[in-house]
């Protein structure tokens, strides 16, 4: 299967593609907690976030095809205390006939590379802290772990 990836640049295209970036990301946050992610929450944050540039998002598509087999989601993570802003991958997600292939990364790679051109070094990204495949997976690609986030409940 012969791929294009491509930056989103549409708002409008954005939106369209907003229910499933909610799915992908609704079934990421349930690793997290019990708590449903908001209804409309990918639409709210491409609505308000999509011109920062800590925004990206990147579809692989197939050749001459509008509906892509895998996104990633870029949106900016700001620390509470300092109020800075960092690029964080909120949805990476490839159909499952696409998989195994190298799209993921791929993708992962658009994202770095549209993010340095708008001056933005630093990638973040976040895995449970039992989900070793995900952690080996990034690991392998270049991402290393920064800080820890603990949570008491």
């Amino acid at each position: 299967m012969e791929l294009e990836l491509r930056q989103v640049t549409s708002l409008q295209e954005a939106l369209r593609l907003a229910p499933r970036i909610e799915r992908s990301a609704a079934a990421f946050h349930a690793q997290f907690t019990d708590a449903e992610l908001p209804r409309d929450a990918a639409a709210r944050l491409l609505a308000t976030r999509f011109d920062l540039p800590q925004t990206v998002l990147v579809g692989a598509f197939p050749a001459g095809g509008s509906e892509p087999v895998g996104l990633c989601l870029v949106g900016p993570f700001e620390d509470p205390l300092t109020l800075t802003r960092l690029p964080m991958v909120l949805v990476l997600e490839v159909d499952e006939k696409a998989r195994h292939r190298g799209v993921a990364r791929a993708l992962i790679e658009q994202a770095q590379s549209v993010l340095a051109a708008r001056g933005q070094r630093v990638l973040a990204a976040r895995a449970a802290h039992n989900d070793d495949a995900l952690i080996s997976m990034g690991e392998r690609w270049g991402f290393v772990r920064a800080w820890e986030l603990m949570l008491f409940e």
